[in-house]
């Protein structure tokens, strides 16, 4: 099994991250049983997550990502942190699934015609940086594509101008073939301008996903995003190759692994369950025999009998 794997870097005007979470993306819809559409958000999420995970400073941070949305695929959550580990979940949707479906099968679409997978309301990202109080920012959704709701999130939030591009591609049996993303943000002081050619070029370039499958690594991604292909200079390289021309310098800080990872356990789910009390505890194990609770990001099972509380 390949590797995910992400880039991160700077330029004068920007820091940049770029990222192949094929590996991620897949071991997230077979933990979780996902169908197309699931795989689709939870997977952008996912990739978004692991890039906004990889900006933090110290091992200990963590940063949740969550979707608060009326539409059946618009609750979900995502953790990430500075060591390219990422998890979580997406909420069942089938009980809002008449929401989008009509008696036909077919999609029902708002008045601009979208289909509101994930709908109205909020997403929060809490940054848990080891101080007495999370960093918390709420900010309404007023796009379906998660990519736009993040790059929505930093302009308001936190005051930063964005460029996010997350993209999973599916097969014709609903299996993912490539996932991945990209972030660039405008330093500080900096004005607009770099930003905006990079939003003008996106429209000429191939989507992440499509990169991704037609073979260039995520160094060659960089240097597609930082070339300006406005300019055509003569000069060749020492190949003979035509000589690209940057918008700026850039530099490459650090590629590392990504990997979908809980670090769920046993003790931990214990302590979780001693706050019902021995009096609700006793009851329990008198009524079923035994407590099972399950990890809702990777589905683990845990039991637990009358032995594991004969301290209590």
């Amino acid at each position: 099994m390949g590797k995910s794997e992400i880039i991160r870097g700077t330029s004068k005007c920007a820091r940049f991250f770029v990222c192949d979470t094929t590996e991620i993306v897949k071991e997230a819809k077979k933990v979780h049983g996902l169908d197309p559409i699931a795989t689709t958000v939870f997977g952008k999420l996912l990739t978004a997550t692991a890039m906004m995970g990889k900006d933090l400073k110290n091992e200990k941070d963590l940063v949740t990502v969550k979707v608060n949305g009326d539409g059946p695929y618009g609750n979900t959550l995502a953790t990430g942190n500075m060591k390219g580990e990422v998890k979580g979940y997406i909420g069942n949707p089938e009980d809002k699934f008449h929401q989008i479906i009509d008696e036909n099968g077919n999609f029902i679409k708002d008045e601009t015609g979208q289909v509101r997978f994930i709908g109205n309301g909020t997403m929060q990202v809490i940054k848990d940086l080891g101080l007495r109080d999370p960093f918390s920012g709420v900010t309404k959704i007023n796009e379906e594509d998660i990519a736009d709701i993040i790059a929505h999130y930093f302009l308001l939030s936190e005051q930063i101008k964005s460029v996010v591009a997350l993209g999973v591609k599916l097969d014709e049996n609903g299996e993912v073939k490539r996932a991945g993303g990209y972030l660039i943000q405008l330093l500080p002081g900096v004005e607009d301008g770099f930003i905006d050619k990079l939003e003008n070029k996106l429209h000429q370039i191939r989507t992440i996903t499509e990169l991704l499958e037609g073979g260039m690594s995520l160094e060659q991604i960089v240097e597609l995003l930082y070339e300006d292909i406005s300019v055509f200079e003569e000069e060749t390289d020492v190949d003979g190759a035509h000589k690209k021309v940057y918008v700026e310098d850039f530099e490459i800080l650090e590629k590392s692994e990504l990997e979908y990872k809980c670090n769920c356990t046993k003790e931990k789910f214990y302590k979780g369950l001693i706050t019902l009390g021995k009096e609700e505890i006793d009851k329990i194990l008198e009524e079923e025999g035994k407590i099972q609770v399950e990890c809702h990001f990777c589905g683990k099972k845990y039991d637990f009998g009358k032995e594991d509380f004969k301290n209590l």
